[in-house]
């Protein structure tokens, strides 16, 4: 996909949110009735909402943990906070079960490549660049960096925002899995 073009989607999907954002918790909040509750005690990690959906989960091999640490490092490189990486982490699983992927041959999505399976048609960067884990994921941060309120958003919609996926909502079920590793080896 060219460059306008993504640029065009993000600018479609930003006015889409910001929309949601700004009607969605005024009619939410008038169909909500009145509770008296109780304030509970409870750990919370983060704002970030909860994962959505059926969770998937795999056993990740060495080289599977040495992407998330890179992943993870390059999150950190980058400036941002434990969210990007738990994004960065899901939309990996789902692209890619975090395997860092050549070409496939007759198997092969178009030219996708790497981690993210980003394409060079895409400009992405080149094959050498996105088969680079530091690289990848620096260059689907700066995608995701560019998404008005991916903070606060579900995970799947800030992944698809970014990679513009055929499936848009299958990274939902890898977020549970990418917040556990992101805990495991954000301090690591």
């Amino acid at each position: 996909m060219n460059t306008i073009f993504r640029k065009s989607m993000l600018s479609v999907a930003g006015l889409a949110f910001a929309g949601g954002v700004f009607a969605g918790p005024i009619a939410a909040h008038a169909a909500t009735p009145v509770v008296d509750a109780k304030p509970v005690a409870a750990a919370v990690q983060s704002a970030a909402p909860k994962p959505q959906g059926d969770q998937s989960h795999i056993t990740l091999t060495d080289e599977q943990t040495g992407n998330v640490k890179a992943i993870i490092a390059a999150t950190k490189k980058a400036g941002l906070p434990e969210r990007a990486a738990v994004i960065s982490i899901a939309t990996s699983l789902q692209e890619s079960k975090l395997e860092n992927l050549g070409h496939l041959g007759d198997a092969n999505d178009h030219d996708s490549l790497g981690l993210f399976q980003q394409r060079p048609t895409s400009g992405w960067g080149t094959p050498e660049q996105i088969t680079n884990p530091e690289y990848s994921t620096t260059a689907f941060l700066k995608g995701l960096k560019q998404v008005d309120g991916w903070q606060d958003m579900p995970l799947t919609q800030a992944a698809q925002t970014v990679q513009v996926s055929a499936y848009p909502d299958a990274y939902a079920q890898w977020e549970q899995q990418a917040t556990d590793l992101v805990g495991q080896h954000w301090n690591s």
